[in-house]
């Protein structure tokens, strides 16, 4: 197998994966949670989004990472952590505008993975020891996206 394929295999079953676990296990603990505590937990894990500034990291990635991909990446990463933190405190605090700020980060977020996604192909990324990141994290980011929009659109109503 090339490098590309195994990292579509590996990005495809761990969205299979993530799907399950979504859909099995955490969906049906969520629904019966007002709006608010259903997507606070989902909303923690994309506070962690703050690691993707390691793509600056040239110890951690190699001097070769393109910066056309790595800077829209790491920023876009952070940018989505602190509108998932400022979310969650919105919605702790019980703030009118806090499903307007989980519907703001969640397409922010969106956008952020869809393009370095696409960036990553487009350039030929090769990303050294943050390898993990698309392959492992980035699925459960997509699959708690989806989640998230999915709530948003049915319970908010």
């Amino acid at each position: 197998m090339t490098t590309m394929q195994i990292f579509g295999l590996q990005f495809l079953l761990s969205l299979s994966l993530y799907g399950l676990i979504a859909r099995w296990y955490v969906a049906p603990r969520l629904a019966s949670l007002p709006l608010p505590s259903a997507l606070t937990p989902l909303l923690f894990l994309h506070a962690s989004r703050y690691v993707g500034m390691v793509f600056l990291v040239p110890t951690v990635v190699g001097e070769a990472l393109a910066a056309e991909f790595a800077v829209p990446a790491a920023y876009g990463d952070l940018l989505a952590a602190l509108l998932a933190l400022a979310a969650i405190s919105a919605l702790r605090a019980g703030w009118s505008a806090a499903l307007a700020l989980v519907w703001l980060f969640n397409v922010v977020g969106t956008v952020d993975l869809v393009n370095a996604l696409y960036q990553g192909v487009r350039f030929n990324v090769r990303l050294g020891a943050a390898y993990y990141i698309p392959t492992f994290v980035v699925p459960a980011l997509l699959v708690t996206h989806a989640m998230i929009f999915t709530m948003l659109v049915r319970r908010s109503r």
